[in-house]
């Protein structure tokens, strides 16, 4: 196996003390495990990510990914549901996982001297599930449950709506992670179980470990719980969408689905960056001052100087491929007109503009202090290295992070504002009403 001790990085300022000792170790079958020793906690936190998601799915798989997390839930050799459920009650630990376009994770806290109880359940539940074909059948009518729920969330609902415009409702970006009725019901057991063999195996999977640990320590525990991982049998290699490296185009688009609902919620947007375009930093800074807080532009024209809505927000997401940027709101439908027209001034007047230093700032000190104090427990410090080391397969330290968000000044913000806020037109309205 393979070692690496990434140490941090020499603190300056007011991040000292924000990155601990990471280290990364590559077991002999490819499964990488990344751990971070937090001083001063008395919790562990464990994810295993699995570099598959609803994006990886084919029309006849639409909703496999988000099917086989829950499944995994149900039963090994060694355990029941409830056995499972019970081992990381009985500890007080916290248990759960969450499927996305690009990956799946199953993740756990608990107190670190209850680590390897975490590491062997997780461990038995990825390398050993029974996949039965009564709990296919019993899972199947939750995950139909929960596709319902879903389906009465406008706020679910409406970035669905965006998502399938910008990329195509037959694609892998443009489809919703659950599935839908009709194919989570045609789904069969062995077409999950061959799903299963095929994505769920060492080269695909990082384990990431942070809180009061010893790296070495959790590399043994990680390769007794895993050991046998893999397609056990013969079954084709995973074919990645991003083999050929090409670019998502995203199109323009307009829809309204009428539902009966009080408001009506919108997402107006357009095309973004790829997650590992350099510019993403500027562009975080640009959507954070123009709505990711009470003093955004958007915050102060639409809900404070106008009461057009209670609720306006921009975002920003970036896939491995593509990328969109855009803003949410929530009106009465009398005023969505009016909502409209102002969302759209102002991204006229930042795409010609910019942002002011002032702006800019604000911006700035948002992303800083969000990065930050999210980071301040173990369960944070996990997820940030995981995702570091799956989808960039480079840890970040936090203290470059705050250095590159800082470095952000406004002809910066004004370049990216011209490049992205100038793009062609997305817009999904969820409620009632006709846009």
């Amino acid at each position: 196996m393979t070692s690496t001790t990434r140490p941090a990085t020499d603190p300056t300022g007011p991040t000292e003390g924000l990155t601990g000792l990471v280290r990364r170790t590559v077991l002999p079958d490819g499964l990488r495990v990344v751990t971070e020793q937090m001083a001063g906690v008395r919790s562990a936190s464990i994810g295993v990510w699995v570099n598959v998601g609803s994006a990886d799915e084919d029309d006849v798989l639409h909703g496999c990914s988000h099917f086989l997390e829950h499944l995994l839930f149900k039963g090994t050799a060694r355990r029941s549901a409830l056995d499972i459920s019970v081992a990381l009650d009985e500890v007080g630990g916290e248990f759960n996982a969450f499927t996305a376009k690009e990956m799946t994770c199953f993740h756990a806290r608990v107190l670190d001297v209850d680590l390897p109880l975490a590491v062997d359940v997780l461990g038995d539940m990825l390398t050993a599930s029974l996949l039965e074909p009564a709990d296919v059948d019993a899972e199947r009518d939750v995950i139909l449950d929960e596709i319902a729920m879903h389906d009465d969330d406008p706020d679910d609902v409406v970035h669905d709506l965006f998502a399938e415009l910008a990329w195509g409702a037959r694609t892998p970006l443009g489809r919703g992670i659950a599935g839908t009725v009709e194919s989570i019901e045609a789904l069969t057991r062995d077409q999950v179980e061959r799903f299963y063999r095929t994505h769920y195996r060492p080269a695909t999977t990082v384990v990431a470990v942070a809180g009061n640990v010893d790296h070495d320590a959790v590399v043994e525990l990680v390769a007794a719980a895993f050991e046998g991982y893999g397609p056990g049998g013969a079954v084709e290699e995973p074919v990645s969408r991003l083999a050929t490296g090409a670019r998502v185009p995203v199109h323009a688009g307009r829809a309204h689905v009428e539902r009966p609902f009080e408001q009506v919620n919108l997402v107006l947007g357009m095309e973004g960056l790829r997650r590992d375009h350099p510019d993403r930093f500027a562009l975080g800074a640009l959507t954070t001052a123009l709505g990711g807080g009470t003093s955004s532009r958007l915050f102060q024209e639409v809900r404070e100087r106008r009461g057009l809505a209670y609720s306006v927000y921009s975002f920003s997401s970036h896939h491995a491929d593509s990328g969109l940027v855009g803003v949410g709101l929530g009106c009465l439908p009398e005023r969505l007109d009016g909502a409209l027209d102002v969302v759209r001034a102002e991204l006229v007047k930042v795409a010609e503009g910019g942002l002011t230093e002032e702006e800019l700032r604000r911006g700035r000190g948002q992303l800083r202090g969000g990065l930050v104090l999210g980071l301040e427990d173990s369960g944070s410090r996990m997820s940030r290295l995981g995702k570091a080391e799956l989808v960039h397969e480079r840890y970040l330290p936090v203290e470059e992070v705050l250095s590159r968000i800082e470095s952000v000044d406004v002809h910066d913000v004004a370049r990216v504002a011209a490049e992205v806020l100038r793009g062609e037109e997305i817009l999904a309205v969820v409620g009632p009403g006709r846009a």
